[in-house]
């Protein structure tokens, strides 16, 4: 996954981010990844697009939201 836009993330704290979720490939990586995150998040919102595409909406530190969008 690309951490496209960084509005707002201090370029160390992006680079660690762009870490975090290089491995993730699937939503249930995503899921379990965000499950971890020190602040867990048990229930992301996922909101459907279409039949294969879903965007997951995990709160982040400093009031920001990451948007996955998943395959």
């Amino acid at each position: 996954m690309d951490v496209i836009n960084l509005a707002g993330i201090e370029p160390f704290e992006a680079t660690k981010l762009q870490h975090e979720v290089d491995p993730l490939r699937t939503l249930a990586d995503l899921l379990d990844w965000s499950r971890r995150l020190t602040a867990p998040v048990l229930s992301p919102a996922v909101v459907t697009q279409d039949e294969y595409t879903h965007d997951v909406l995990i709160p982040y530190a400093g009031g920001r939201w990451l948007d996955f969008d998943t395959t």
